[in-house]
């Protein structure tokens, strides 16, 4: 089977373990929802659900998370609530670090670091006692949409945000108004290119 074709089923046979199949496979390693990188994984794919862009699968290493018609999407997510053990809820810090953006057709990165997407769209999961974290409950998170330019004229070089300046700066939504901020976002970025 060519894996790079389409999507996986879970009822998809892994030849030579003994009948075991990709959803035994997805069960063992991404059953801890609450881990960060799972739980990150997660976020993007609520941001490509409510987009509806989930017409392939996800790119590990691709330049930004979603192309959504011609605007450029990354999804940054994080939770009061961590696998391990926690004394106290952790404080929120979204990343906006500069990255290299790989280039697939000439098999490099771009010389010089910078913010590749259009818009940002920070999740968090707001559940902060971690008997009641459900990461699976959509109704759990909050999404602040903020316009790259944004965070390139206020945190120039800076590697980290915190969720008070998001608030500040962003459209704050649940889930089923995700898409109404996204694109309320692109018409100013298409109104007023540059800003």
């Amino acid at each position: 089977m060519n894996t790079n074709c389409g999507f996986l089923q879970g009822r998809d046979c892994i030849s030579g373990l003994d009948g075991r199949t990709v959803g035994d496979f997805w069960q063992w390693g991404y059953s801890d929802i609450l881990s960060n990188r799972n739980r990150s994984i997660f976020a993007e794919y609520m941001v490509g659900a409510a987009l509806r862009v989930l017409d392939k699968p996800r790119v590990e290493w691709d330049t930004v998370d979603f192309r959504y018609g011609g605007t450029k999407i990354e999804v940054k997510s994080f939770a009061y609530c961590q696998s391990w053990s926690q004394n106290k809820p952790s404080p929120i810090r979204f990343s906006i670090k500069k990255a290299l953006a790989w280039d697939p057709d000439r098999g490099t990165y771009e010389p010089s670091a910078a913010r590749n997407a259009d818009v940002y769209v920070f999740c968090l999961h707001a559940e902060q006692d971690k008997l009641k974290a459900d990461v699976l409950d959509v109704d759990t998170w909050d999404f602040y949409t903020v316009p790259t330019s944004v965070l390139n004229r206020d945190f120039t070089e800076k590697k980290g945000i915190s969720l008070s300046a998001i608030q500040l700066l962003g459209i704050r939504s649940k889930w089923r108004e995700l898409k109404t901020a996204v694109d309320k976002i692109v018409t100013e970025i298409a109104a007023y290119p540059g800003n």
